[in-house]
C-alpha cells in the first residue's frame, strides 16, 4: 500500500504567524489540509475534511462538535504515524487540552505531523510513500 505524502510545516508559522496575518483563515486552511492530508495518506482514515472544518467553524454554535472534531483529528495523526510504521506518539486528549490553552493544538498536531514526513525524509508534498501498517 501506498498514500500520498502531506507538507512539512513550521509549526510556529502554522499556530501564530500566519492566522495572525491573515486574521484566523490560515487556520482554518490549516485545518482543512491536515484532515485531507490524513485521508489521502492512508486511505483506511475515513474523514470528510469539509465537515471537519464545518464542524470547528459552524459547529460552535452546538458547541461540542468543535471539540469532537480535534480529538478525532488527534486520532487521525495518530494513526498516520501508526500507519508509518511509527509508534503512535500524538494523543488526541493532549490535543483537546491545548485546544482550550491558547488553540495550541494546531502547533502540537503540525509537530506531529511534521514527524511522519521526517519518517520519510520530507517527500514533496503528494508524492507516493509506502505505507507500513
Amino acid at each position: 500500500m501506498a498514500g500520498s505524502a502531506g507538507k512539512y510545516r513550521n509549526i510556529f508559522l502554522v499556530w501564530l504567524v500566519w492566522p495572525l496575518i491573515t486574521l484566523g483563515i490560515y487556520h482554518l486552511v490549516w485545518y482543512y489540509k491536515v484532515n485531507r492530508e490524513a485521508r489521502d495518506f492512508d486511505q483506511r482514515v475515513e474523514v470528510s475534511p469539509a465537515g471537519a472544518l464545518l464542524a470547528v467553524t459552524v459547529g460552535w454554535l452546538v458547541i461540542v462538535p468543535p471539540f469532537v472534531s480535534v480529538y478525532n483529528t488527534g486520532q487521525r495523526i495518530a494513526r498516520m504515524q501508526k500507519s508509518a510504521g511509527m509508534q503512535p506518539t500524538c494523543n488526541p486528549w493532549i490535543g483537546l487540552i491545548l485546544m482550550i490553552v491558547a488553540g495550541l493544538y494546531s502547533l502540537y498536531y503540525q509537530h506531529e505531523l511534521n514527524q511522519v514526513w521526517a519518517h520519510y525524509k520530507n517527500p514533496a508534498e503528494g508524492e507516493q510513500v509506502p505505507l507500513a501498517a
